[in-house]
């Protein structure tokens, strides 16, 4: 028996599902296997996973809620990584200026909000909404057109394969945080003020109301699929090619927001690949604009 295979034998019921479909775990819906599912019950599992994949050259990935996810269909190699929220402790420090909210990468975002509101802060209120964990949002510095994720972070829990440590907030862009190579995210710590949580609540409400009208929430979809470019905005762009509505087998380019792309039942890997690639082609031919990916590809693919 192999080392991989002697370490997964060895793990608690619950820790590792073997040849997993990943399409369940992602919110596209669409997707193909991983060798292995890890999901860590303790600290000690994560670490001993980083450290058997380091040693012994095995591929390994992180999947957080797959909501920024496509997953190859061909599969993922070696061992993915799906942190449970109950592997890592949250805890809530309060100051008379605010509060310090310590959240597992395995949380939702959605946890961060309900916490910034049960202890009276604001300043989070751009993420209200926003699907995926808090190591998804730390890693790609989620946000919307009103804040980012990173701006509120003021420390960070990584775990490699010789430990855990708490570091600075890295240097980070739009949508992008420059973390170390080899790196997991375990925990992260949010600075918020305290402030107005009525108008805290009216402005999400506000921004919640807005995304379900112009948003196709209810259909399984990455979110916005391509960063907007320096001075233009992804959806128009793709209106503008007249791709709003396009469909290839079971994905569509939404009818209410052409930088989504939803799957209306069975969709393909390669149905959504096709419509990424042909989003692309289209605007880059029409205006000389690159549109890219916001969505993060995981696994092996078959184009």
């Amino acid at each position: 028996m192999s080392t991989i295979a002697h370490w997964l034998s060895g793990l608690a019921p619950g820790e590792v599902r073997l040849n997993e479909p990943l399409a369940p775990w992602c919110s596209i819906r669409a997707g193909g296997s991983a060798d292995a599912l890890v999901r860590p019950q303790s600290v000690e599992t994560l670490l001993a996973a980083l450290k058997l994949a380091k040693d012994t050259g095995t591929p390994l990935s992180i999947l957080g809620l797959g909501a920024n996810t496509i997953v190859g269909d061909l599969g993922v190699r070696g061992l993915t990584l799906k942190l449970p929220n109950s592997t890592f402790k949250e805890d809530v420090t309060l100051d008379d200026e605010g509060g310090v909210l310590v959240l597992s990468a395995g949380a939702s975002i959605a946890r961060l909000v309900t916490l910034m509101k049960q202890h009276g802060l604001v300043g989070a209120e751009f993420l209200a909404g926003v699907p995926g964990t808090i190591g998804g949002a730390v890693t790609m510095n989620a946000g919307t057109k009103n804040g980012e994720c990173m701006s509120r972070v003021v420390s960070l829990e990584l775990a490699t394969a010789d430990g855990l440590g708490w570091v600075a907030p890295p240097q980070y862009r739009y949508r992008h945080t420059e973390l170390p190579a080899g790196v997991v995210v375990t925990r992260a710590k949010f600075r918020l003020p305290r402030g107005d949580v009525a108008a805290s609540q009216a402005a999400m409400d506000a921004d919640l109301g807005y995304r379900k009208r112009t948003q196709p929430l209810s259909q399984p979809s990455f979110g916005s699929v391509f960063t907007n470019p320096p001075g233009h905005h992804a959806g128009a762009l793709l209106e503008k090619v007249e791709l709003k509505g396009h469909t290839i087998g079971g994905a569509q380019i939404s009818t209410l927001h052409a930088n989504w792309i939803v799957n209306l039942g069975g969709a393909s890997v390669r149905d959504v690949t096709q419509l990424m690639v042909l989003a692309q082609q289209r605007v880059r031919e029409a205006t000389g604009v690159e549109l890219v990916p916001e969505v993060k590809r995981l696994g092996e693919f078959a184009l």
